[in-house]
């Protein structure tokens, strides 16, 4: 199944095989001309990738799996339920959660650029953004994740949501077998990004001798 929605004023951020150094040649430039500050930059970086991103979704995930109440929330009204954690921002505005069963498996993808919740995931991945993953997940979803070492029974449904600039969605994992008693923060470390993009299920807990 492909639920495909249409895309409109998109945030065209596709993928070049050179963009790093493209990148790296215009923060050069810029900074030549007094333009940017290299330091803010790596402010901003940093916040990305320790203080928004996927530990956020992790939390969201967690405490999904922990409380009910906020799992229905979380399935009535995702944004709200999101941004009572303080998980909010830039390409958060609008989210969608979409929980994994044991009958269906949710895929997240976007078919025309790589929108993407970055309050809740980081900076999107490199793979993400190729054309190569934009375009086969689509069509071949099964194939993809059985190359991501993921293989699905033939009998489990495979949903494929296609992200826009309206709309972002996050998949929210079965949980793992062993985990109960686990308390919200040791459910988190479970979680994976691609777990909560599709591309993976979430970790089984370490058995301890």
């Amino acid at each position: 199944m492909h639920d495909h929605d249409d895309h409109h004023h998109h945030d065209h951020d596709n993928h070049y095989s050179d963009m790093q150094a493209r990148v790296k040649a215009l923060e050069t430039l810029l900074t030549e001309k007094g333009l940017i500050d290299p330091a803010a930059i790596d402010v901003i970086v940093e916040t990305y990738e320790t203080k928004v991103g996927p530990r956020n979704g992790a939390q969201v995930v967690a405490k999904a799996w922990s409380d009910p109440e906020f799992a229905e929330w979380l399935k009535r009204d995702a944004t709200a339920a999101i941004a009572s954690l303080g998980f909010t921002g830039r390409q958060g505005e609008h989210m969608r959660a979409v929980f994994n069963t044991p009958e269906t498996h949710n895929l997240i993808v976007c078919t025309l650029c790589s929108c993407y919740p970055w309050s809740v995931l980081g900076l999107p991945l490199v793979w993400y953004k190729a054309p190569a993953y934009r375009s086969r997940a689509v069509i071949d979803p099964r194939g993809v994740l059985a190359e991501f070492g993921l293989t699905l029974p033939e009998g489990k449904t495979i949903r494929v949501w296609d992200s826009t600039a309206e709309l972002r969605y996050l998949v929210i994992p079965e949980r793992p077998d062993g985990t109960e008693g686990m308390n919200e923060a040791d459910l988190a470390d479970l979680v994976s990004r691609d777990a909560m993009i599709g591309t993976a299920i979430a970790k089984a807990p370490e058995v301890t001798l």
